[in-house]
């Protein structure tokens, strides 16, 4: 008998299907040849601390470093206890499999293809003291094509010791950062508050704060530029000044611009330009898109195409490629057939179907692991709203990714007016030449309310070097610069895959992809543990450091377990280890030096934070009223100044400001939106479902009075809270 083990329960029904494996069993199912049988994720981890003896945070158990790691059935997390504890459910499941390999002969391994895959099969192997040989299933998709391709195509287990490697790296230097780290700092702050710090997690938090500050440091300046409308043989455009940042001079000049009546050509030049198809997804730019068009997180995002993945509708996810294989590029025109069934883009993909493909997707030798996400050759029907959202963009890139560059005409014209020098450009799609971007056209009249803002396009009119045209009018606009915007999901995604550097262009971001913050599979649960935390929070579509995250980073922001391209640097080792091309123990004992560096470092500094905020929510920028110096927090009670007094160790208490919202009034729960309306306006809006002490229902506007207290206003008349 052979033993197949997969990750998910749900994978295995489905290569049990293909096999005719059907007969059920507690945790197993079987036939006269197999017995498949399933983890639930990880169903074994490395100990924690406590099983060596380092029960207490204390400064003298610090660094700890195992000589040797050991590891243990998982436990799971009791929120009632407030501990880890035993879980019946893994223990039971890890019987059923050691049952399982003490009888067969040989086992396939067909947990996810990748090196999170290899550690959680190898964990178990290894807690299980298990010697039978094992082969890999490595498949790109659960139909039954896929399926049988893989087996046709099993491999010896040893074939992926170097994924295995990668992840047991992985996995030992996360413990040994984030287990030394952490106690480091609370040990150092006098058990302030227990912090967590991590590998990966403290310079993404990083990358939030620095862009966090810089918004709100950021002081606006002024600037103006004209703006003047032009016309010849009846068609207008418009052309701009350069920026003055005096408003004297600007006046000044703007007023000979009012008066002149015509403007002199100097030069119109006219380009080709080519604008590439987009690359296939990969998960990173699936989770910036969907978080863009539809405001998924990165984690709805994977939990949504993992779901789409074991319906056989999309082909691996957790995949750090945007690009296919030739053999796999031999089956487009197959999928093409599947995208003719869509309502939207059937038409489009018909037309792409008879022509020649755009290649610039294939290249084999930049596809590691997985290649770029692909729908399947079934075509997704009667979908919930969000799994839809994902597949049909999915569908869409692929059509997009393999259809024709879009050609362009730009024009940029210089015109002199008054002595002063105007510029003005616009892009032309010549006819017939959309190629790309038709595709686009089509998905965005289908998503109205989220379409990507397009330069302006003007069509000018033939303009020779040297005439004078008219000016019809002149505008003189008036500006601010503007901070860099917080970050999104979808833009700190970005910034991880790139390790926080500012890059757009598509071909720098594919070269950084190695030495990234995480991986792509990695890096949505990266987010959440960061809110989890309580160091950043969710404000609408933006993710905001709480004073506890700004904390932190203030203290570890010039350190190496801060730095994003040190992190990075890691991560493309733990790739070129996957790889075979850099032994893993080098790499180790790398990690084990720096641990003890950066442990006696934070041990140090730890202190710094004792008397620093800690409070666990934001608010956006609302400044108080009363002192004008601090901005507003909210506890589980109040909103308060964060200039509010602190208490010291005897008992006294600092100088402050004493401003406070209560966050429940008349049993209404009172929003951000009308503690804002309150301290910039000195009152709300209308507030409805107050309660009364009787229990009666009343509507009121809320008023900031004169003592800084809140009252209650009813048709002029002012009551106190």
């Amino acid at each position: 008998m052979k033993v197949i083990i997969t990750e998910k329960s749900s994978v295995a029904r489905e290569i049990a299907e293909v096999l005719n494996i059907n007969t059920k069993h507690d945790g197993y199912m079987s036939n006269q040849g197999y017995a498949i049988t399933w983890a639930f994720g990880h169903l074994v981890e490395l100990c924690p601390p406590e099983v060596y003896g380092w029960k207490e945070w204390t400064k003298e158990n610090l660094p700890m470093l195992p000589k040797e790691f050991k590891i243990q059935p998982a436990k799971r997390w009791n929120t009632s206890k407030k501990q880890f504890m035993e879980d019946s459910g893994i223990q039971k499941q890890l019987s059923v499999i050691d049952d399982l390999f003490s009888q067969c002969s040989e086992i396939i391994v067909a947990t996810d293809a990748g090196r999170e895959g290899e550690l959680i099969f190898r964990l178990i192997y290894q807690h299980l003291h298990c010697t039978k040989p094992f082969k890999r299933l490595w498949v790109t998709s659960l139909t039954k094509k896929a399926i049988e391709k893989g087996f046709s195509e099993l491999k010896n287990g040893s074939f992926y010791d170097h994924f295995y490697e990668s992840a047991r790296c992985r996995s030992e230097a996360d413990w040994l950062v984030g287990m030394n780290a952490s106690r480091a700092l609370t040990v150092g702050a006098a058990f302030l508050s227990r912090f967590s710090l991590g590998r990966v997690q403290t310079p993404t938090l990083g990358i939030l704060c620095k862009r966090f500050n810089d918004n709100k440091n950021f002081i606006p300046e002024p600037f103006f530029n004209f703006r003047i409308t032009l016309e010849k043989q009846g068609q207008k455009f418009t052309a701009a000044s350069q920026n003055y940042t005096n408003k004297e001079t600007a006046e000044n000049v703007f007023k000979m611009v009012q008066k002149a009546e015509k403007a002199l050509v100097i030069s119109m030049e006219k380009k080709d330009k080519t604008e590439n198809a987009p690359l296939l997804y990969d998960l990173t730019t699936l989770q910036r898109d969907a978080n863009k068009y539809h405001e998924f997180s990165a984690d709805d995002t994977i939990r949504l195409a993992q779901s789409l993945y074991e319906k056989k509708l999309i082909t691996y996810p957790r995949t750090g490629s945007c690009y296919i294989p030739e053999d796999v590029f031999e089956e487009i025109p197959e999928l093409l057939e599947v995208a003719e069934l869509d309502a939207t883009f059937g038409t489009v993909a018909a037309k792409l179907k008879s022509g020649a493909l755009n290649k610039r997707s294939v290249n084999g030798e930049k596809v590691t692991d997985h290649h770029a996400i692909l729908i399947t050759e079934n075509y997704a029907e009667n979908l919930g709203e969000k799994e839809n959202k994902i597949y049909r963009l999915i569908l869409c890139r692929i059509i997009e990714a393999f259809s024709a560059p879009c050609f362009k005409s730009v024009t940029t014209i210089q015109l002199e007016c008054a002595g002063e020098l105007f510029k003005s450009s616009g892009n032309i799609i010549k006819e017939g030449n959309q190629g790309w971007r038709a595709v686009k056209q089509i998905a965005m009249m289908n998503e109205p309310d989220k379409s990507d803002p397009e330069e302006e396009i003007q069509i000018f009119p033939e303009l020779i070097p040297h005439e004078t045209i008219s000016k019809i009018s002149a505008e003189l606009l008036s500006k601010m610069t503007k901070p860099k915007p917080l970050h999104t999901e979808g833009t700190l995604l970005l910034a991880m895959e790139t390790c926080g550097k500012e890059i757009d262009e598509e071909i720098f971001r594919e070269a950084l992809k190695e030495c990234g913050l995480g991986t792509p599979a990695t890096r949505a649960s990266i987010i959440e543990t960061l809110i989890k935390r309580n160091y950043v929070e969710r404000q609408k579509k933006f993710l905001i450091p709480t004073p506890k995250g700004l904390a932190v980073y203030s203290l570890l922001k010039d350190k190496t377990i801060g730095s994003a391209e040190l992190t990075g640097k890691w991560e493309q080792r733990l790739e070129q280890i996957s790889r075979g091309k850099q032994d893993p123990e080098w790499f180790m004992h790398d990690i084990v030096n720096y641990t003890k560096l950066i442990t006696e470092d934070i041990l140090k500094i730890g202190g710094s934070l004792l008397g620093a905020d800690l409070s666990e929510k934001n608010t956006a920028g609302i400044q108080c009223p009363k002192c004008r110096k601090g901005e507003l927090r909210k506890s589980e009670k109040n909103y308060y100044c964060s200039n509010y007094p602190k208490k010291n160790t005897n008992g006294s208490a600092d100088e402050g400001c004493t401003f406070t919202i209560r966050t429940l009034i008349a049993g209404k729960k009172i929003t951000e939106n009308t503690v804002r309306q309150i301290c910039v306006k000195g009152k709300s809006s209308l507030v409805k479902g107050f309660k009364s002490k009787a229990g009666k229902e009343f509507c009121a506007n809320l008023v900031l009075k004169e003592d800084w207290q809140i009252g209650f206003e009813f048709e002029q008349k002012l009551h106190k809270v």
